[in-house]
């Protein structure tokens, strides 16, 4: 069994609460735990003690990144505990700096990941319906997808050395939601995943 890390990087706010975010975190936890993991949970509204969240990675052997997408990204308090407890780890807890030498200077960056024994695992939601993506035609996207999209979430990650699990996303989430179904698919997702 794992050792499994959920980070909830939702932010409250005036448009949205957290309720889906939240959902998915407990459904989360609840069935790993079922499965016999060892489960965590961390949330951006915890008082952030950058050693302790260190250890939480040192500990974990799977991370579940549950985020909202806001503006085609992360949420702020996300990106603020990224800057605060991953710069922390390049010490060593999450990589060795960036993986160059001085005697190739100018390759491998990136390579420095000390955590190549850990999984992790993007789930997210979107007010876009997931015909928005890897459709050519579609305004914004034009045929990119949503591990493309999130390409920095991966690349962050994998500095550290983590392999990436399937990403899960709900979709069309504030005008046309399917959150029953949402619900089964994750339940589905993690059952293969974990």
């Amino acid at each position: 069994m794992s050792n499994v890390l959920i980070i909830n990087a939702h932010e409250p706010s005036p448009y949205s609460e957290g309720k889906l975010n939240s959902s998915l975190v407990e459904k989360a936890k609840t069935r790993l735990q079922e499965k016999g993991h060892e489960v965590r949970v961390v949330t951006m509204q915890d008082e952030i003690v950058v050693e302790e969240q260190l250890a939480h990675f040192e500990w974990a052997d799977r991370v579940i990144l549950q985020s909202p997408i806001n503006w085609m990204t992360i949420p702020w308090s996300f990106k603020k505990y990224m800057d605060e407890v991953f710069t922390a780890g390049m010490g060593g807890a999450l990589c060795n700096f960036d993986g160059r030498t001085p005697e190739q200077p100018k390759k491998n960056y990136g390579t420095g990941g000390t955590r190549t024994n850990t999984k992790y695992m993007l789930s997210v939601t979107f007010n876009a319906p997931a015909e928005s993506f890897g459709d050519d035609d579609e305004y914004l996207f034009r045929g990119k997808t949503v591990d493309d999209l999130l390409l920095h979430m991966h690349a962050n990650f994998r500095f550290f050395g983590m392999t990436a699990l399937p990403t899960f996303a709900c979709y069309d989430v504030m005008k046309n939601a399917d959150i029953e179904n949402d619900f089964k698919r994750f339940d589905a997702h993690l059952d293969k995943n974990f």
